[in-house]
């Protein structure tokens, strides 16, 4: 009796066994009636055969003997679904298609197969789909070229767009292409119309890639370049993270900002590098909880909070740490841009470890960004607070100041902190004439003073001021210059400080042993400096300098 019980328990066992393993087969086929997706490595299709009716067993077995995610069911390759990818053909369709089927599987994969260049036009890829999907771009992917190939009933404001998508994953070993440069010639971007003018009219450009009211994203291992706009935005997102991205556009592309944020929190971005025409990484309205490590910024405008508080608004942000990265030939470092008359705050920011290499404005607060001389002044303004510099070293471009701090009279920054800061002018090739110009300006006090091109082009170089061995280091003597004429006034002109400080600075000659022709030389080139500076400066500002020395 106890083992017909047992046969019968184990006959029971088995019919469900069978119930569950069938009904999980054909779960699998009910994603792909219409279209079976290509293996990747570019194969004819997988046909799978139908699944065999295993022997009743003799224990109990595991109702899923196949691991879900190892099968290539998953990969929903676009040319299964039409995608030609000669460069030529609008596969927008086949796109479409393709993110359709594989939003409703688990683990899925959009694959842009290599070796092969897609065009799609502005499409946006809405969810919400089942967690794990991967969109792979292996191949080109690039929008149509230029505005005149632009159709006319898509959105001159955004291209590709991942809309309420929660755990999804951008990689791929491909290039995502702008085909930015007919755009950016547009006679209404800045300098693009005659002459260098910058005509009115509508100049709406795309944003490359947007991700739109979605989480849990990873960006990791794409190379996106050339873009209209923006490269890659963020809105009303939560739980980003970006690592080894690359950002390849030129210095002179207009507002192609690397990465933008806005409404989003909870933040990383790693080990990324960037090139572009404006910010490489924008952080503006609602962030917080921002972390930027090992990031290469340039060419670009730096690493901007903001702006914030345009026509009046509010807005705040918060926790933002960049730290351990390089920002090299941009036009700004690190920067807090935000308007007059807007409301908010921002606090808890921190910028540590940074190399800056000939960079303008390496460390820069602006509560008075303003777009053109026409903003008028207001007295509210975003409060900002608590922003940290922590050893921030290397060079700036001498043709601005490297701190700038223009805070609010009325909503004053409050607890800035500064530590370990050095910045020393670039010795670059056009060092020399850049940084005697300046010295001329500076150490002279020419109220507004311009150097016209003639002067400029006939003024005489260092060299004839110096001896060459010493005219690489006529930089130290103006800084120190700059240094001490604030405690002897500027207005004195004390050519015989001058004399001294030359003295001092060239104290050892490499080529000279004898000590009488050391002095000969240091008294010559300081004699030949103060002559220089001030027949230079005789002629632009109309006074007459004595030569005591």
């Amino acid at each position: 009796m106890e083992l017909a019980r047992g046969l019968l328990f184990i006959w029971i066992l088995a019919i469900l066994s069978l119930h569950l393993c069938s009904s999980n087969v054909s779960a699998r086929y009910h994603y792909h009636k219409k279209h079976k997706p290509k293996r990747s490595n570019g194969r004819s299709p997988v046909n799978v055969p139908a699944p065999k009716q295993p022997d009743p067993p003799s224990i109990p077995s595991d109702p899923y003997p196949d691991d879900p995610g190892n099968t290539t069911d998953c990969v929903f390759d676009v040319t299964s679904y039409g995608a030609v990818g000669d460069g030529c053909s609008d596969d927008t369709d086949a796109f479409k298609e393709a993110w359709k089927a594989a939003c409703g599987v688990e683990s899925a994969t959009v694959l842009v197969p290599s070796d092969k260049s897609f065009i799609i036009t502005s499409t946006i890829f809405s969810g919400p789909c089942k967690p794990g999907l991967v969109f792979q771009v292996d191949g080109v992917l690039m929008p149509p070229d230029g505005p005149d190939c632009w159709p006319k009933a898509d959105s001159r404001q955004q291209w590709l767009v991942f809309y309420r998508i929660n755990d999804m994953k951008l990689t791929g070993n491909g290039v995502i292409e702008g085909n930015g440069q007919k755009w950016w010639d547009l006679p209404c971007k800045p300098h693009r119309g005659p002459n260098g003018s910058t005509l009115p009219g509508p100049c709406d450009s795309h944003a490359m890639i947007r991700f739109f009211m979605s989480s849990n994203l990873v960006v990791s291992g794409i190379k996106i370049q050339n873009s209209p706009q923006f490269h890659m935005k963020f809105d009303g997102c939560e739980g980003v993270l970006i690592d080894e991205l690359l950002i390849d556009t030129p210095k002179l592309s207009p507002n192609t900002d690397g990465i933008h944020l806005g409404n989003t929190k909870s933040v990383g971005i790693y080990n990324s590098m960037i090139s572009n025409g404006d910010d490489c990484i924008s952080i503006g309205p609602g962030c917080s909880d921002v972390h930027i490590e090992g990031v290469t910024c340039g060419p670009s405008h730096g690493i901007s909070i903001g702006s914030l508080g345009v026509h009046n608004s509010q807005a705040c942000v918060s926790n933002i740490t960049v730290r351990n990265s390089v920002i090299k030939e941009s036009d700004n470092g690190v920067r807090i841009k935000t308007w007059q008359g807007g409301a908010g705050s921002v606090s808890g920011i921190s910028f540590e470890n940074i190399q800056m290499e000939n960079v303008r404005n390496c460390i820069n607060i602006d509560q008075y960004y303003c777009l053109t001389k026409a903003c008028l002044n207001q007295t509210s303004a975003v409060y900002v607070s608590d922003v940290q510099y922590r050893n921030i070293k290397g060079s700036y471009d001498v043709r601005t100041t490297p701190i700038h701090f223009a805070c609010s009279d009325t909503v004053a920054c409050t607890n800035i902190t500064m530590a370990d800061v050095e910045l020393m002018p670039h010795e670059g090739p056009s060092i020399r004439g850049v940084s005697f110009l300046f010295f001329l300006r500076r150490f002279f006090q020419f109220p507004g003073a311009k150097l016209p091109h003639e002067i400029y082009k006939k003024m005489p170089s260092l060299q004839t001021a110096l001896p060459p061995e010493l005219a690489n280091n006529a930089i130290r003597l103006y800084r120190e210059c700059l240094r001490r004429a604030k405690y002897i006034g500027h207005k004195q002109h004390n050519t015989a400080l001058v004399v001294d400080m030359v003295r001092q600075q060239f104290k050892k000659h490499m080529h000279e042993t004898d000590p009488e022709k050391i002095q000969k030389l240091k008294d010559d080139a300081a004699r030949g400096l103060i002559n220089h500076i001030l027949y230079e400066s005789e002629k632009l500002s109309g006074r007459k300098f004595s030569n005591s020395s």
